[in-house]
């Protein structure tokens, strides 16, 4: 496995729509990115990357950094976000627990 990752392009326009709505949001709140920085516990150079959609980042740091300064995640009603997650999680339930590699013989 030689070489750096390669995203795929809408995995790549995510990255920078979220950092360009957290750099937006932070500058609102008229916040530094070393106010920010530390508010998430990271360096100002963590924050740098996050608002420049750098897909190195911990997805938890991005996260933290768009939650502080109120960039919406998901949808920005609590109880809906709930209702979601039941939702997803009773569609697991119904799925088996492991997935197994390998092709399917399903000439019949």
């Amino acid at each position: 496995m030689g070489g750096p990752k390669v995203h795929a392009p809408v995995t790549v326009e995510a990255g920078r729509l979220l950092g360009s709505r957290v750099r937006l949001a932070r500058r609102e709140r008229r916040w530094t990115v070393e106010e920010l920085a530390e508010r998430v516990g990271v360096s100002p150079v963590t924050i740098r990357k996050v608002e420049k959609g750098d897909l190195t980042v911990a997805l938890g740091t991005a996260f933290e950094a768009a939650a502080l300064v109120g960039v919406a995640l998901f949808h920005h009603d609590p109880v809906r976000r709930g209702l979601e997650a039941e939702h997803a999680a009773a569609r697991l339930a119904v799925l088996p627990a492991a997935v197994r590699s390998g092709q399917v013989d399903d000439d019949f």
